[in-house]
C-alpha cells in the first residue's frame, strides 16, 4: 500500500512495455511498476494507491485501461479527490480557487478595486462606501479572467470539478449577480453541481482548513459590514448567539473619522491631525466591547454544556479579526476562560476564493444544499447604510451632477427591484 501526497497525478503506460507510471503534479514519480507475468490492479480510495496481484495474466495495454477506467483514471490526467471551484464577487474583490477535499489549495486568482473606489472621490471620501455600479462593471470586466487564472494554476479544466461554489449571500446585490450569472453559465456547459454559498458561513469555517478543528466551536465574525457570534454546531448548523444592532466594527471607524473630516471641512488630500488619536479611541472602545460580549457568549454555552468545559475553541475571522490590538483582548478573554483562540491567516481573513471553495468542499463532503438543477436559484443582496448616506449628502452637495445623482439614484432603485423578485 503507498500513499500518494500529491494534489494531482498522471498515469500512462510506456509503449511495449506495459509499464504504469504514476507522476505527482511537480512531475515526480511516485511509482513506477513494470507489469510482467502477472497483472496489477491499481484501485483507488481516497489519498491510497493499492495495488492487487495476479488479477490478470499478460495484461495488455487496453486491458489496464479499461481497469483503470473502472476505477475512474483516465489514461491522462487523474485526480484522487473531489475538487471545487469557489467564486467570490460579494463587495468589491473578484475571487476564484480550486480547492480539493483534503485542503489543498490547488490555485487561485484575486481582483482587487480597492485602489478604484479610493480613487472615486464624490463617494469614497465623504461617505466610505462602495461605488456600486463601478464594482459592478469591474466584476464583469474581470471576473473570466480570474477564474482562468485559478483554473490554469491549478492545472485542471472545468470538466475535472466535482463541483462550483458561489457566494449567493448576503453581499451587495450587483457584485453578488455578476458571480451567480457567470457561474450558472459554468455550471450549464460543463454540467456540474452548484453549491450556493453563505459569505459568512464561509468565514465560520476557513479554520477547518488551516486547522483541526471539530464541532462545535463559537465564532466570532468581525468585518467592515458584519458583527456577530454563533455556535458553529455543523457544516451548516448555527446558532446565533448575538449580532450588531446598527453598526459593524470596521464600519464605525470609517463613519468616526468621516464625521470628524466633515467637522473639520477637511478636503480631498488634506489629513486629519488627530486621526491618530481618534482611531486609537475607536480601536479601544470597539476591542472592550468586543471583548465583553464575547466572553459572556463563552459563559453562556458552557453553562448550557454547547462548549466543552476545557479546551473549548473560539474562531475569530472576518477582515476586522486581522486587527492585533482586538486579538490581544480577547486573548485574555480565551486565556480566563481556558479557551483556545484561533485566527486563519490574514489573507483569508479577508474576502477570498479559497474560504469559498472550501465551504462547497465542505457541503460536498456533507451532502448538503448541492444543487443539480439551478432554476429558480438568485442571491439575496444586504442593504446597507452607503445608499441613505449616500442620498442625504447629495441633496445637501453642491458640487455633484444633477445627471450623476439621478444615474445612481436609478441604479439603487433597480437593486431594490431586484432583491424583491
Amino acid at each position: 500500500m503507498t500513499s500518494l501526497p500529491g494534489r494531482q497525478v498522471q498515469a500512462f503506460l510506456a509503449p511495449g512495455k506495459g509499464q504504469l507510471t504514476v507522476f505527482a503534479s511537480e512531475g515526480r514519480r511516485i511509482i513506477g511498476t513494470v507489469v510482467q507475468e502477472k497483472g496489477i490492479i491499481y484501485t483507488v480510495n481516497m489519498l491510497i494507491l493499492t495495488k492487487t496481484a495476479e488479477v490478470f495474466s499478460k495484461p495488455s495495454k487496453r486491458k489496464l485501461y479499461e481497469v483503470l477506467r473502472h476505477f475512474n483514471f483516465h489514461p491522462r490526467i487523474l485526480f484522487l479527490h473531489k475538487l471545487v471551484l469557489g467564486i467570490e464577487t460579494s463587495c468589491d474583490d473578484t475571487a476564484a480557487a480550486v480547492v480539493d477535499e483534503t485542503g489543498n489549495v490547488l490555485g487561485e486568482a484575486i481582483h482587487s478595486q480597492t485602489e478604484v473606489h479610493l480613487n472615486c472621490f464624490f463617494i469614497s471620501f465623504r461617505t466610505g462606501g462602495i461605488i456600486l455600479p463601478v464594482a459592478q462593471q469591474l466584476h464583469r470586466e474581470n471576473i473570466q479572467r480570474i477564474v482562468q487564472e485559478a483554473l490554469s494554476a491549478s492545472n485542471i479544466s472545468p470538466s475535472d470539478l466535482s463541483a462550483i461554489a458561489t457566494t449567493v449571500k448576503p453581499g451587495l446585490a450587483l457584485s453578488l449577480g455578476v458571480g451567480l450569472s457567470f457561474s450558472l453559465k459554468l455550471v450549464d456547459q460543463f454540467r456540474k453541481p452548484f453549491i450556493p454559498i453563505h459569505h459568512m458561513e464561509a468565514h465560520a469555517l476557513t479554520i477547518r482548513l488551516t486547522n483541526k478543528v471539530e464541532f462545535p466551536f463559537l465564532v466570532l465574525l468581525i468585518s467592515g459590514g458584519h458583527c456577530l457570534l454563533a455556535l458553529v454546531r455543523g457544516v451548516s448548523d448555527f446558532l446565533l448567539l448575538g449580532k450588531s444592532l446598527d453598526i459593524a466594527p470596521g464600519d464605525m471607524l470609517d463613519k468616526t473619522i468621516m464625521q470628524k473630516e466633515k467637522e473639520e471641512g477637511i478636503e480631498k488630500g488634506q489629513i486629519l491631525s488627530s486621526a491618530a488619536d481618534i482611531a486609537a479611541a475607536v480601536q479601544h472602545t470597539i476591542a472592550c466591547h468586543i471583548a465583553k460580549r464575547t466572553h459572556r457568549a463563552i459563559l453562556f454555552c458552557k453553562q448550557r454544556d454547547l462548549l466543552c468545559q476545557s479546551n473549548a475553541v473560539l474562531v475569530v475571522s472576518g477582515g476586522v479579526a486581522s486587527n492585533l490590538y482586538i486579538r490581544k483582548a480577547l486573548e485574555i478573554v480565551t486565556d480566563a476562560t481556558q479557551c483556545t483562540l484561533l485566527c486563519p491567516p490574514p489573507r483569508l481573513c479577508t474576502d477570498n476564493g479559497i474560504m469559498i471553495a472550501w465551504n462547497g468542499v465542505e457541503r460536498l463532503r456533507a451532502g448538503l444544499g448541492i444543487l443539480h438543477n439551478t432554476e429558480g436559484i438568485r442571491y439575496e443582496p444586504k442593504y446597507v447604510v452607503p445608499f441613505i448616506i449616500f442620498m442625504q449628502f447629495a441633496f445637501e452637495s453642491q458640487s455633484l451632477d444633477f445627471a450623476f445623482i439621478c444615474e445612481v439614484f436609478i441604479d439603487i432603485l433597480v437593486i431594490l427591484e431586484e432583491g424583491l423578485h
